[in-house]
């Protein structure tokens, strides 16, 4: 079932079981009212509700999120019956309907079983894909909007954690930045500078080894880290990656060729992440003016 018919399918079932005890049940005095039942059973229906709406309207349609969506949905409507029963309590005479909420509450089980069974398995696919994207740590704030990158704060963190693992576990950081991004966004206009400093992104992750890191620094600039790199491998590995952005064929909105021109420069990890990437950062700028790539001596 698609997921756009489960929150009206849901609602539709909540009317019809309110018709149903309403219509069947034995309406029960106010003084009998278990308030504190009513609050937790009130309270966990409308909780499934939300994480209903949430589920559905936060992932694209697919067996999983139909699986979760109609698995909270289901734990939804078992609650609203333990609420119903309060209210009008069900004769021994209609032995279906009080199996309603039973019924409801194992389907719910099941699904939810069902789904995160699934949802871990699309959840180990996601992690390989976002592996070079992130390490250890998983914050989607810490993501850049424009590239889907960490961004410098993540970055620092790991630097830090690189450096704390001590010099028998050299890690290289190599420092990015993308030549005339400004006279692109003056001329094609902001939306399409940044297509072209995610299309760098893409193509950087595509040439990055598994275990390594890419984030976006700040503006056109990009930082790779690389654990257990030694630092001539770091600017063996550097030279290649600007090769392959270099070689990149990318086309803007009206068909024009642009090209992609990096300069940089790397180092080595160590404590002090923020002294390190202004170092890095400053060497860029005083040879913004160079043609060919930077060494770090």
């Amino acid at each position: 079932m698609p997921k756009r018919f489960i929150t009206p399918l849901a609602l539709l079932a909540a009317a019809l079981l309110l018709s149903l005890f309403a219509g069947f049940g034995t309406s029960r005095p106010r003084p009998d009212w278990q308030w504190l039942d009513l609050a937790g059973e009130g309270g966990l229906a409308l909780l499934a509700a939300a994480w209903t709406v949430l589920v559905l309207h936060s992932r694209p349609d697919g067996t999983v999120t139909r699986l979760l969506g109609g698995g909270l949905a289901a734990l939804a409507l078992a609650s609203w019956a333990d609420v119903l029963d309060e209210f009008w309590p069900l004769p021994d005479t209609v032995p279906l309907l009080a199996w309603a909420e039973s019924a409801l509450a194992c389907s719910a089980v099941l699904l939810l079983t069902l789904g995160l069974v699934l949802w871990r398995q699309e959840q180990a696919v996601l992690n390989e894909h976002m592996h070079k994207r992130e390490r250890l740590f998983r914050d989607h704030r810490a993501l850049d909007r424009h590239t889907q990158l960490a961004d410098a704060g993540y970055l620092r963190r790991e630097i830090e954690a690189e450096a704390a693992r001590g010099p028998q576990h050299p890690c290289g950081v190599l420092l990015l930045d993308l030549c005339g991004q400004a006279a692109l966004q003056h001329e094609h206009g902001r939306a399409e500078a940044a297509r072209r400093l995610e299309a760098v992104g893409h193509q950087l992750l595509l040439n990055l080894r598994q275990r390594d890191l890419l984030c976006r620094y700040a503006g056109e600039r990009l930082v790779v880290l690389m654990p257990d790199t030694p630092l001539a491998e770091t600017q063996r590995r550097a030279a290649h990656l600007v090769r392959m952005v270099q070689a990149m064929q990318f086309h803007s909105r009206n068909d024009q060729l642009l090209p992609s021109t990096l300069r940089w420069a790397c180092a080595r990890a160590e404590p002090g992440a923020q002294a390190l990437l202004s170092a890095l950062n400053r060497e860029v700028e005083d040879r913004a003016g160079a043609e060919q790539p930077l060494r770090h001596a």
